[in-house]
């Protein structure tokens, strides 16, 4: 008989968070950032177009992810690519190109991503990863991946561009605070 954890594994279409999850995921988001610039910038596509392109394919990788009966590596990392592309141009439109600058693009997603979290956990009950079985939590975790990512470009380029730390700088504070992290996962209860 399988038990309740082997049961949830196997309904979930989320990978099991595990060294190799987050090795894939740092490789995928660079990738995603890369690729977001190529278009943007390298192809002089501009921010807009870009994110037009970009939104256009997340909304078909989540979709495909969503009607999925399981997980399926290939369009789980295809639509995390597509997730931080994505959020790459909207972050450069709306720092750059709307004249907010860094600070107020990182403040709004800020925003998007709190209340993305506070609707998702008010309208399913949980944010937990082993809960996303139903297309409803599916969706709510794709719109929170996007803005974390989002976000997560944009902090990046505040912190780098305009605190003046350059790119090494930013680097080493959040990879700072990665370890900071992961240091109270290991010793002590902090919620998993």
């Amino acid at each position: 008989m399988i038990n309740d954890k082997n049961t949830e594994q196997i309904l979930s279409k989320v990978p099991e968070v595990t060294l190799l999850f987050w090795i894939i995921k740092i490789a995928a988001t660079t990738l995603g950032e890369t690729a977001g610039d190529a278009f943007s910038m390298s192809l002089n596509l501009g921010y807009l177009l870009s994110t037009a392109i970009f939104t256009v394919l997340f909304i078909v990788l989540v979709a495909f992810q969503i009607r999925a009966k399981g997980y399926h590596p290939f369009f789980y990392w295809a639509t995390i690519i597509a997730t931080t592309t994505l959020g790459t141009t909207i972050a450069d439109f709306v720092d750059r190109s709307l004249g907010i600058g860094y600070l107020g693009g990182s403040l709004i997603l800020s925003a998007l991503l709190a209340a993305s979290l506070f609707i998702w956990n008010l309208s399913c009950g949980s944010i937990a990863v082993n809960t996303i079985q139903s297309p409803k939590n599916e969706a709510f975790y794709w719109l929170t991946i996007m803005f974390s990512q989002t976000l997560g470009t944009a902090l990046g380029d505040w912190t780098a561009d305009t605190q003046g730390l350059g790119y090494t700088g930013a680097m080493l504070i959040f990879g700072g605070l990665l370890i900071f992290l992961i240091i109270l996962y290991f010793d002590t209860k902090v919620s998993r």
